[in-house]
């Protein structure tokens, strides 16, 4: 048995935005009880974290270590049609990553304790992002 669902959301900007419920839910309302949860990002300039998700000084610290590998602007970048941060948030998007695979058990996510699923926008500008959650069991 196989579920898919497009969740779709909006992004501040630069940032994470917490999507862990989003996806629970949709692996709830799925009703497969034992599987694996695939979570795909739609997009070149964002992508998806399981991350740390009781201190946001995580997720900030990654942002400064971003920025010193794939600074905005830098001169040497050839790409730059939408702006500094165009070129600067694709290679973060390639450093980091556009899918994840969780286990599902009993019809839940099988996160530790601290781990949360994140979107990293790398644009400065919000952004709508679409994530394809698919579902196996």
């Amino acid at each position: 048995m196989t579920l898919q669902k497009i969740l779709s959301f909006r992004t501040r900007g630069r940032g994470t935005t917490d999507i862990t419920e989003d996806v629970a839910r949709a692996v709830r309302d799925c009703g497969i009880r034992q599987g694996l949860c695939n979570i795909f990002l739609q997009h070149t300039s964002a992508s998806l974290i399981l991350c740390e998700n009781a201190a946001p000084a995580v997720r900030q610290d990654l942002e400064t270590i971003l920025g010193r590998l794939a600074p905005d602007g830098d001169p040497a970048y050839a790409h730059h049609d939408e702006g500094p941060d165009d070129m600067a948030a694709h290679a973060r998007s390639v450093l980091t990553t556009n899918s994840l695979q969780v286990p599902v058990a009993e019809g839940k996510l099988m996160l530790g304790t601290w781990q949360g699923i994140y979107l990293w926008e790398h644009r400065h500008a919000p952004h709508a992002r679409s994530v394809v959650v698919t579902v196996i069991g």
